[in-house]
């Protein structure tokens, strides 16, 4: 029997999931809203408390560092002890700390550095203009996708077959001098760090055997956002006397895109015998008619592990359905209705805009400017990704070490200190000659310098030698302010006239507050000041503009995944921008399209809007459009279609139209032709008229042909026939 406290707010299936015989794998199938993280939180209260297993015993993998944290949080509550340096984080997180403890093993040094996205941009584009490759041929960001994509796959350069693709081969010849170099100078990449730690474990037999007898339980949240290599790590630390615990929902993988692999959670079964799935259907967020809508929708896609929301909140409100006649009508409707459920006692905040693109948040943002309404973009810039943070970190970094080139190359001409490209080639140059690092290179050759040049390198020789003297018996933030002090930047940043909101100024004294709030590990690899710099280049929770007022959440869908807002408008539903264009012939990227609708959707608690424009003005162009077929997917039992106050018909798909004749179909003005009506083409055969735009002689309609697909005619000129 289940103790009271590990069974404290479970329901059944849930209970069931945290109490599984230790014999068997498990794969728990939570839907949207279900309870899945009570569920890993207290399956590891339940080993620790009832099987007596220790802390240190257990490995939780998570997808953010948020997550990660909320873990550790409830799990010292439930457990009511401090858990120590429990193996939970990140896969990026918990294969660094991997690397830390063995970096012999893999060819580094201890004192590696993690190289971040932007690092990575600046080190590819240098070695493509040292080797003679056009980046005007060759884009930067593609090459630079191309390689993580590789190093996602588990594929190494030597392993890649180009063929005739020129692209592939000038992209695997920069991996290959990527490799080489990220080598040579003991750094590691994002995706490198889960290789390095899956060749770790691979290669060394001794520490395979001892981290598969460590981990009696292996827990992984999220297992339907893993990638070729995250799914290789864990199964390669799963042996039969381990076990593994998998969380994850199929209908929710919407990352295909950055390698995620929705087969992963699909073949756990095989790979991990015995199994047994439980299904969390049970839903606590949305109401019983948006879980309806979300269901039908979901269950058209192929191939899925088949489960169906349920609540027992009611059904509640039907969902809207608004079609506006140009997109900025559509941000002016949501806006509008924004505003009266503000003024109806809801709170800004729990209000949210999703979309499919960025690009589709400026008429949005203008439409809430208009009104004054407080809103925020979520996901921009992270905390530790901003200019200013990065060129203090770059302080830091040198200070604790001088081999760090990637800091080197940040700071040694920022400020501003005349330190010219001539300069730095020339200490690039020697570096490589002598196979030493960039401070070590600039100390040796000043005395071949210009005189000017000379000087202003030994001014940042003598400023860092200053900087390691006189903060090495220093707290960290201590180290941290005074860092920011000498280095000049906070003078630089005072000075700025661009910056006249100080926000650089007020981000750097929140650099100082972070270095006062970090928790360092006593028992870590790492020392205080290491510790620290490796948060920094991991951590991914922070998101900018973040605002203590009252706002209007707005972000992608993709940002929204984990998130739930009562009030929710999905925006934008329209073929060829949700689902994109790209997707349309490949049908397992339309499927993918299918779930983000379907994340999307289930965002919702209370209330969902979903709408969409019949022209919409983007990318610089106009485009005239048809409503998304995801609209179509979802009975008309539970959708609510809302007049539009600017046209003369209700807002409706033509099929409702067609197959409802009773219905009254609304004529357009001064004019024989209707929404709905069916017409013939001399050249394009049968119609079904959508919509129009216009009147009179300049009138266009837009008509859904049977064999010719959906076009745009002008009324005057297409000759039609009324069937």
């Amino acid at each position: 029997m289940i103790s009271p406290p590990i069974a404290d707010g479970l329901n059944e299936k849930q209970q069931q999931s945290v109490v599984l015989s230790e014999d068997v794998n498990a794969l728990i199938l939570a839907g949207a809203g279900s309870g899945k993280t009570r569920v890993l939180t207290h399956r590891i209260h339940y080993l620790v408390s009832e099987k007596n297993h220790h802390v240190d015993d257990i490995l939780a993998v998570t997808f953010t560092n948020k997550a990660a944290n909320e873990m550790k949080e409830r799990l010292t509550n439930l457990l009511r002890q401090p858990i120590g340096r429990m193996w939970v984080g990140t896969f990026h997180s918990l294969a660094h700390r991997l690397l830390r403890t063995h970096p012999l093993e893999v060819k580094l040094s201890p004192t590696f550095q993690i190289l971040d996205s932007q690092d990575q941009f600046r080190i590819v584009k240098r070695l493509m203009k040292e080797n003679g490759i056009d980046e005007t041929k060759f884009p930067i960001r593609k090459v630079q996708w191309f390689i993580n994509q590789q190093k996602d796959e588990g594929i190494l350069p030597q392993n890649i077959d180009a063929g005739y693709n020129f692209f592939v081969k000038q992209s695997a010849k920069v991996f290959d001098l990527y490799e080489k170099h990220c080598q040579a100078n003991d750094l590691v990449d994002f995706a490198g760090l889960l290789v390095k730690s899956y060749e770790l474990l691979k290669n060394n037999q001794n520490l395979l055997d001892y981290y598969q007898k460590k981990f009696c339980h292996i827990l992984v949240d999220e297992f339907q956002d893993t990638n070729r290599i995250q799914y290789q790590f864990i199964k390669i630390l799963h042996n039969q006397n381990n076990h593994v615990f998998c969380v994850g929902d199929d209908d929710q993988s919407i990352y295909g895109w950055r390698g995620a692999r929705v087969e992963n959670i699909q073949k756990i079964e095989n790979d991990f015998k015995p199994i047994i799935v439980i299904k969390l259907e049970q839903n606590y967020r949305s109401t019983g008619n948006i879980l309806s809508a979300s269901n039908a929708l979901i269950a058209k896609n192929q191939n899925r592990l088949e489960k169906s929301l349920w609540t027992e909140s009611g059904d509640g409100d039907l969902i809207n359905i608004f079609n506006a006649r140009t997109e900025t009508q559509e941000a002016q409707y949501v806006v509008s209705e924004i505003e009266n459920h503000f003024n109806q006692g809801k709170n800004l905040s729990e209000c949210a805009i999703l979309y499919r693109s960025n690009a589709q948040s400026r008429v949005f943002e203008e439409s809430l400017i208009k009104r004054n309404i407080n809103y925020r973009i979520y996901g921009g810039l992270r905390f530790f990704e901003r200019a200013e943070i990065k060129d203090a970190m770059g302080y830091i970094r040198l200070a604790e070490n001088i081999s760090d080139n990637i800091a080197f190359e940040r700071v040694v001409n920022f400020p501003t200190r005349g330190i010219g490209i001539s300069t730095i080639e020339k200490i690039r140059s020697h570096a490589v000659e002598n196979h030493t690092d960039l401070f070590q290179s600039s100390i040796a050759i000043i005395e071949s310098l210009p005189a000017r040049a000379g000087n202003a390198l030994q001014g940042f020789i003598h400023l860092i030698e200053a900087l390691i003297d006189s903060t090495k018996n220093l707290t960290l933030s201590e180290k941290v302010d005074s860092t920011l002090l000498q280095s000049g930047l906070m003078t630089h940043y005072a000075n700025d006239k661009t910056d006249k909101a100080g926000s650089k100024r007020e981000n750097l004294d929140e650099l100082v507050t972070a270095a006062k709030q970090y928790v360092h590990e006593n028992e870590s690899e790492m020392n205080e000041t290491q510790g620290f710099i490796a948060l920094a280049t991991l951590d991914s929770s922070g998101e900018s503009n973040q605002s203590s007022q009252e706002s209007v959440q707005l972000m992608t869908v993709h940002s929204a995944k984990g998130l739930e807002f009562p009030v929710v408008f999905l925006v934008g539903l329209e073929e060829d921008l949700f689902p994109s264009r790209q997707s349309k012939d490949e049908p397992h990227l339309l499927d993918e399209e299918r779930r983000l609708c379907y994340v999307g959707m289930t965002r919702a608690m209370q209330s969902l809007t979903l709408s969409y424009a019949s022209r919409r003005f983007l990318h610089g162009q106009s485009f005239y459009s048809l409503n998304s077929r995801f609209l179509d997917e979802i009975p008309k039992s539970f959708l609510n279609y809302i007049k539009n106050p600017n046209s003369d018909y209700t807002t409706t798909a033509y099929e409702d139209v067609k197959s409802s004749p009773q219905k009254m179909v609304s004529t357009l003005s001064s004019s024989i032709y209707s929404i709905g009506q069916v017409v013939n083409h001399a050249k394009f055969g049968h119609g079904t008229i959508l919509n129009y735009e216009g009147s009179g002689d300049s009138m266009r309609l837009q008509i859904k042909f049977q064999k010719a697909g959906t076009k745009w005619l002008i009324s005057s000129y297409a000759k039609l026939e009324i069937v």
